[in-house]
């Protein structure tokens, strides 16, 4: 069944691309599927086809058919992986930004999935089905840092119980919008579907599924701050929709208001730093750490300077 999605085009939005406003606003799909459903009649602008190319105006109103999903196979692909340990169990990657962790419509290839298929020569659980093999936790397209994928179903199990009871230990590091008074705190807040866009998450007063984020400041900055994170629960999008829920969103998370200021980023300034959890093997407590992108330290390096 196909969808329909609209959204309102915001001040920091006008003058861009019709094609990039939407890969902007709808996280998991392709710049180059979108071009092909605006090409094909799927978008409009104020009830009126537009080209890709067409330069919105603050205000304006778009609106898009999505198609049912098709079916998709995953298919191996030689990708390199920045991998942070590998054993016959598990391995854990530092995911790149702008990566996506499957295959999804309009992204079929170029995925974490493709990669670790390829690299793993079909030692990969199958828990998950063909289209997600040994993936047992995502993060984000525009997330980058560590995750683990397992290569058995015994491993694959007993991560999955892990997370299912919250004793995995999940530290992010991002870097927010205004600067926040408290040196830390926690945000406590539902989360389920945004009803004013389907493709976003948002703090719901009934419903939804329970969310908990603490936050701690690491630096301060005039407008920003450098915080870590802390999950008790893993929902989607959990740390940028809390943020957001507290008016302080992730630099360059255009989907949660976010700016992106000077830096012209693609995506939230959000990094998985910390991974730890009980081996599912040895029954030893095991500890990963991602180093910080460079664009990461980039702005880091600029904020300090100001």
């Amino acid at each position: 069944m196909e969808e329909k999605l609209l959204f309102t085009v915001g001040a920091d939005d006008a003058g861009v691309r019709l094609d990039k406003f939407l890969a902007k606003s709808i996280p998991g799909y392709s710049r180059s599927y979108l071009k092909e459903l605006i090409a094909g009649g799927r978008a409009s602008v104020g009830n009126l086809s537009a080209k890709p190319s067409r330069a919105l105006l603050e205000g304006e109103t778009v609106e898009l058919l999505l198609p049912e999903p098709e079916e998709i196979e995953a298919a191996p692909e030689d990708i390199p992986l920045d991998i942070i340990y590998e054993d016959e169990d598990i391995i854990v990657v530092n995911k790149p930004k702008g990566m996506s962790v499957h295959p999804a419509p309009g992204c079929e290839s170029g995925t974490l999935v493709n990669a670790l298929l390829w690299h793993c020569r079909g030692s990969l659980s199958g828990i998950n089905g063909a289209l997600r093999p040994g993936i047992v936790h995502r993060i984000d397209k525009d997330t980058t840092g560590s995750i683990v994928a397992c290569k058995n179903d015994a491993a694959h199990r007993s991560l999955a119980e892990q997370f299912a009871v919250h004793s995995i230990k999940r530290v992010y590091r991002g870097i927010v919008c205004g600067n926040i008074r408290a040196e830390e705190g926690f945000v406590e807040g539902n989360i389920g579907r945004d009803p004013k866009n389907r493709k976003r998450m948002a703090v719901v007063p009934a419903g939804g599924k329970e969310a908990y984020t603490s936050y701690k400041v690491e630096e301060h900055f005039a407008s920003h701050a450098c915080c870590t994170f802390r999950l008790k629960t893993g929902r989607t999008h959990q740390i940028r929709v809390h943020m957001k829920h507290i008016k302080h969103p992730l630099l360059g998370d255009a989907l949660y208001g976010g700016a992106s200021g000077k830096w012209k980023l693609e995506g939230q300034t959000l990094h998985a730093e910390t991974l730890g959890f009980i081996h599912p093997s040895s029954g030893e407590y095991v500890e990963f750490a991602a180093p910080l992108p460079d664009y990461f330290q980039k702005v880091l390096g600029d904020l300090r300077r100001t």
